[in-house]
This record gives C-alpha cells, structure tokens and sequence, in this order.
C-alpha cells in the first residue's frame, strides 16, 4: 500500500521492519530504547472535525472511545438471515462488522482496521475494490460452523490521516453490502431482549465482567489490559480488535455460544484444550492482524448447551491468558 510521504515513517513496511528488529535484537539498550520511545507513549486523541469528517464520509454515526482514542462505526449486515445448526441467529450474535480508526502513538498519522461480514461471493469484489483505494487485506476466515449461508470475515487495515482513511474505506465499500447506505433497517425491536432472555445476575457472577444486552442476545467484551500490543505504530486496543468476546443466543436451558479469544502463542493449547473440556468446539485459530507485535493469535469458539455452563467454560478459558508469560515481555511491557 502507498502511504503519502508525511506518513512514510510510520508506514506498515516501516512497523514490520521496526517488529523484526525487537523481534531480532539482542542488546537490551536497543530493546529498551524501542520499549520507552514506542511502547510508554499514549495515543493522541481524534479531534472533533476528525471525528465529523470519519461519520460524514461512512455517511453513518460511530463511537469515539475516548480512553482508547478510537472511532469505531459498527456495519452490521441486516440483510442477511442467518441459522446455525438450524436455530436463527441474530445479527447481533455475531454477524456485525465494523471499522475503526485512531491515531498512531507519535501523532504524525493513522491507522484503520476493519472487519467486513462478507458471503463468499462478495469477498473477492471486496478484496479488488479495497486494493483500488489504497487499502490492505490482513486475514480472511471464518467464524463459525453450521451457519447457514455460510459467512466469512476479512480484515481491511490501512495507514494516512483519519479523514483520508474514511474516505477510502467508504469507497471500498460503496458497492458491497456493508456500506451503510446499502442495508435494511434493523427493524422492530425483539419482544424479549437479552435481559429478559438470561439471567444477567448468574452470567456475570460466572464470567465476572457485565454483559451488554444486543437485541435478543447478551455480549461480553473483555480487553487484553496485561498486555501492550503495537501494529502500524499504533496501539492495539479493545475498540480497534484486540480483544476477547462471548455472545448468547438462544435461552438460560439451551443457549448458543459464540466468540472470540485474543491470545499470545504459548497460550493457544492452554484455551483449546479448556474449551473442548466443556465441549465447546474449535472453528478456527488465525491472526487478525499483521506486523503486530507481540504477535497475537484469535481463536473462534461455538457452543450449544446450558448457558451457565458454557459461560464457567468462557470464564475458564480467559483464566488460561497472562500465565507463563516469558521474561522478554515482561521486560517490554
């Protein structure tokens, strides 16, 4: 991708070679001088014309996360009617893209990543159109089983000035599906919401974060605040895609289970096999990302049974993150 020359210092190939040379090095002054330059710096903030000038190119209203200096626009897919293992799943369960922009940590420009909820045959349109505006294609995978038509995500990421990059992504996307301006409204709300559904009390007691009521379903959302993750030189947070999630479906006797574990390598085995003790399934293990550093991992997870047990099976499985980390990251972060 090419980036304008004002930006060129904090360019994806820039952040790669920077990621090699931690990844490389063997002198602690070096590791150290990275750590303190990059690593301890705080993001500054999105202004409010940047922000205006985000929602009037997505030609939609986001969220700006102020802690995170982050925008995120949320780009559910309302057109599609989704089932897995034959019970309809809501949009919210799991089928609701979105985009994010925030600043690099030295000011000088900004990163965007996506995740785009494509069906197989508008995944390649995608792919041409986001290459045509400047854009880069990070992952392409899926996230669950047994859903019917059969979805796929793709991660779009790019570099510039935050107006730059809306303006590009809301190009990318102005043919597809995803475009705001291309879906249905959402439509009526549900009878019962997720509140009237679960038991939100016993959940949260079980998991030990609050869930977020999403139509029929309940989300949580639950960062990776032990760790310090750098891409693009920019800082990965919750809001930008670096974190773990759980959504429910369905009732407290049989509920569906579905999300999202963010992971360093070495914890990888340790959730797989906790997950599968509570005969959660697998669906997938791949990155997001690229040129992150540390490098994370995402792995999918689907479950069908008593929610309370699948929700001590996701609160089992976060347990399993932050062990065993190494003495260089603890060193860097």
């Amino acid at each position: 991708m090419k980036t304008q020359k004002n930006y060129s210092a904090f360019s994806r190939r820039t952040w790669l070679k920077g990621s090699a040379l931690i990844a490389g090095a063997t002198m602690l002054d070096i590791k150290t001088g990275i750590a303190s330059s990059i690593y301890d710096a705080k993001t500054p903030a999105l202004s409010a014309d940047e922000i205006s000038a985000i929602e009037a190119a997505m030609g939609k209203k986001g969220t700006y996360k102020e802690n995170e200096a982050t925008h995120t626009t949320p780009l559910p897919r309302n057109d599609l009617k989704v089932t897995v293992k034959g019970d309809v799943a809501p949009t919210s369960f799991g089928f609701g893209g979105w985009v994010a922009i925030k600043r690099t940590v030295d000011g000088k420009s900004a990163v965007l990543m996506s995740d785009c909820v494509l069906l197989q045959e508008e995944i390649n349109p995608l792919i041409s159109a986001a290459l045509a505006n400047g854009l880069e294609v990070g992952a392409i995978h899926n996230h669950f089983f047994y859903e019917e038509p059969r979805i796929f995500y793709m991660h779009i990421h790019g570099m510039g000035t935050p107006q730059e990059l809306a303006s590009k992504y809301a190009k990318a996307i102005a043919d597809s599906k995803i475009a705001p301006k291309n879906q249905p409204p959402a439509g009526a709300p549900p009878a019962k919401t997720g509140k009237d559904i679960f038991d939100m009390e016993k959940l949260n007691s079980i998991v030990k974060y609050d869930a977020v009521v999403n139509g029929p379903t309940i989300k949580y959302t639950v960062g990776r605040s032990d760790l310090k993750v750098m891409a693009m030189g920019a800082e990965m947070t919750t809001s930008i895609g670096l974190n773990t999630w759980a959504s429910f479906t369905g009732s407290m006797e049989k509920a569906h289970i579905a999300g999202d574990v963010a992971m360093l390598d070495h914890e990888v085995n340790s959730v797989i096999k906790t997950l599968r003790s509570y005969d959660i399934e697998i669906v997938a293990v791949h990155n997001h990302m690229l040129g992150d550093d540390p490098h994370m991992i995402f792995l999918h997870y689907l479950g069908t049974g008593p929610a309370l047990k699948l929700a001590q099976g996701f609160r089992a499985a976060m347990d399993q993150l932050g062990k065993g980390k190494s003495n260089e990251m603890k060193m860097m972060h």
